[in-house]
């Protein structure tokens, strides 16, 4: 399988694109509620929704950037899908310095990373990959994010929404969270889970018809 990197020129210098196929299907590979609203704001419904099941586990040393495109190409590798289908999926992770802050195991690990995150910038950082055939196409977007200093008030508050389950260390900017947020630099897209230029960009490459194409 072919992987291609586009990490710097997603928008304008795809090093491979395939003409435009009307009969692609599109698999998205991720179990995200975030992604598929995400991708109905531009039109696009799966036709099957597969979250891979692959070992998320940072190797030792691994940059953040390294480890989302790793993580995000592993993902699409894996994802079963026929010669006419299309497959998208995404990573997503904090970056406090060189540190991981994945999705938060428990109550207390997500108390730990918002304490980390409190007064402090932050980089998030998702990786988009899609697939066809023996192609993997790669893009990768960062996002600076500032979180104000927060009370142990305010994150016990933010914990006892549950809003914190299963989002990359610890938040989602679209929800509750979004009150300790005053400053970010960047694609509010990508911090949900899903860049939608880039993504765009990457499923054109492939041949799928998010804009028409020839009939």
């Amino acid at each position: 399988m072919v992987a291609q990197s586009c990490r710097d020129t997603c928008l304008g210098d795809i090093m491979t694109t395939i003409s435009t196929d009307r009969s692609l299907r599109l698999i998205l590979g991720s179990g995200s509620p975030r992604r598929l609203e995400l991708l109905a704001q531009i039109g696009v419904t799966p036709f099957a929704v597969r979250p891979p099941d692959i070992d998320e586990e940072p190797r030792k040393a691994e940059l953040p950037r390294d480890y989302v495109n790793r993580i995000a190409r592993e993902k699409a590798a894996v994802v079963e899908a026929e010669l006419d289908d299309v497959v998208l999926c995404a990573d997503t992770s904090v970056a406090l310095g060189r540190r991981i802050l994945g999705k938060p195991a428990d109550v207390g690990q997500a108390a730990e990373f918002l304490h980390a995150l409190s007064g402090r910038r932050h980089k998030v950082i998702t990786a988009v990959s899609v697939k066809r055939g023996d192609l993997i196409w790669v893009c990768d977007v960062q996002t600076a994010v500032s979180f104000k200093r927060l009370s142990d008030a305010e994150v016990n508050w933010y914990l006892a929404t549950g809003d914190w389950q299963g989002k990359a260390g610890g938040y989602g900017i679209q929800g509750p969270a979004s009150v300790f947020i005053p400053w970010t630099n960047g694609s509010f897209h990508a911090v949900m889970g899903l860049p939608l230029p880039e993504t765009a960009a990457l499923l054109t490459a492939a041949g799928y018809p998010l804009f028409g194409g020839a009939p």
